[in-house]
C-alpha cells in the first residue's frame, strides 16, 4: 500500500491545484520520513504480537483458561521483542527506505526535537538513541504496563479461579476449594456465614450431579451452564453456586465498560479541532474530567 498511495499523492502533486496540492506534498513530505515509516513497522509488530490476545478478550465466549495463557504468551514475546528485536526490525527498515529510494538519515547524528520540549532535552542524544529509547523500548514498556494493569496479581489469580466453573475445564479435576476462596476473597459481602458454610455443601452434591453430567461435557462456557441449570431445575439446589457463576459472568462486562467510558471521555476531549493535542496535556485532561465525574 505504501507505493501506490505515494504514486497516487505525486500524481496529485503534479497535477493538482491549491489547497489540494499542497495537502498531497504535506502529505507525501510526513509518510516519507524516517520516523513515520519507523513507526509504521514498529505497530505493526506489536499488533502481530497482540492480535491473538485482543481477538481472545473480544470473543463473547471467553475461554478463561487459554486467555490467561494468552496474557503470559503475549507479555514473553513483547519482552523478547524488546530484549532482541531492534537490531532486525533497524535492519528491515533501512531496506525499505533502500529498496523505494528515500534517503535514510545519519542515526549518529544529535537528535533535536521540535516545540518547546526541545529546550528541556539533553543535546547529547542520537537520532538511533532517540528511536530506540525514546520510541522502540518506551511503545513496548507501555504495552507491558497496560497488561500488567489489566492482568494484576489479583486479576490473574480472580480469573484462574473463576476458570474453576468453567465447563471447559471438564478434563480437570474439580477444585470445589478455589470456588470457596473465590467466594471468601473477592465477593465477601455477597454471601453471609450461613451461605459460606452451605456453599462448600452445595459444591459436595454438584461435584457429583453437575460436573459428572453427560450433558454438562457439551457446555462451553459459564453462560450456558448457568442457563443449563435453570433449565433443568438444578438451580434451586446449587442457588449459591448459580450465585458465584452470576458475579463472574458480569467481569468481562465491567472491564469493557471501563475501558469504552475512557474512549468516550477522550473523544469529549481532543476533538477536531484540538486534534494536535500531545499525549501529556491529554492525559492532564482525561484526570479532571475523571475526577468531575
Amino acid at each position: 500500500m505504501f507505493s501506490p498511495t505515494c504514486e497516487v499523492l505525486l500524481k496529485i502533486i503534479e497535477e493538482g491545484t491549491g489547497s489540494i496540492k499542497g495537502d498531497a506534498n504535506s502529505a507525501y513530505e510526513i509518510i516519507t520520513t524516517f520516523e513515520f515509516i519507523f513507526l509504521l513497522h514498529l505497530v505493526k509488530e506489536i499488533m502481530e504480537i497482540t492480535y491473538l490476545l485482543c481477538q481472545a478478550l473480544q470473543r463473547q465466549s471467553q475461554d478463561v483458561c487459554n486467555a490467561l495463557k494468552l496474557v503470559a504468551s503475549t507479555k514473553e514475546l513483547l519482552q523478547k521483542m524488546k530484549d532482541e528485536r531492534w537490531d532486525g526490525l533497524l535492519s528491515l527498515i533501512k531496506s525499505f527506505f533502500q529498496d523505494r529510494e528515500i534517503d535514510i538519515p545519519n542515526l549518529s547524528s544529535t537528535y533535536f526535537s521540535r516545540g518547546a520540549r526541545a529546550r528541556k532535552e539533553h543535546r547529547d542524544h542520537t537520532l538511533e538513541h532517540h528511536y530506540r529509547v525514546d520510541i522502540f523500548y518506551e511503545d513496548i514498556n507501555c504495552q507491558l504496563m497496560e497488561l500488567n494493569h489489566w492482568f494484576n496479581d489479583s486479576s490473574m489469580e480472580l480469573l484462574q479461579l473463576s476458570a474453576t466453573l468453567n465447563p471447559k475445564s471438564v478434563n480437570e479435576p474439580f477444585r470445589s476449594g478455589d470456588v470457596c476462596r473465590l467466594m471468601e476473597k473477592f465477593y465477601p459481602e455477597d454471601f453471609n456465614e450461613q451461605e459460606k458454610l452451605l456453599l462448600k455443601r452445595q459444591l459436595q452434591h454438584y461435584e457429583i450431579d453437575v460436573v459428572k453430567h453427560t450433558n454438562y461435557k457439551l457446555l462451553t462456557s459459564i453462560s450456558e451452564l448457568c442457563q443449563w441449570l435453570i433449565k433443568t431445575g438444578r438451580v434451586a439446589n446449587f442457588h449459591l453456586i448459580y450465585r458465584v457463576a452470576s458475579l463472574i459472568l458480569t467481569l468481562s462486562g465491567f472491564h469493557c465498560y471501563k475501558r469504552e467510558r475512557s474512549f468516550s471521555m477522550m473523544n469529549l476531549i481532543k476533538t477536531r479541532l484540538r486534534n494536535k493535542m500531545e499525549d501529556e496535556f491529554l492525559n492532564d485532561s482525561l484526570s479532571i474530567t475523571r475526577s468531575i465525574r
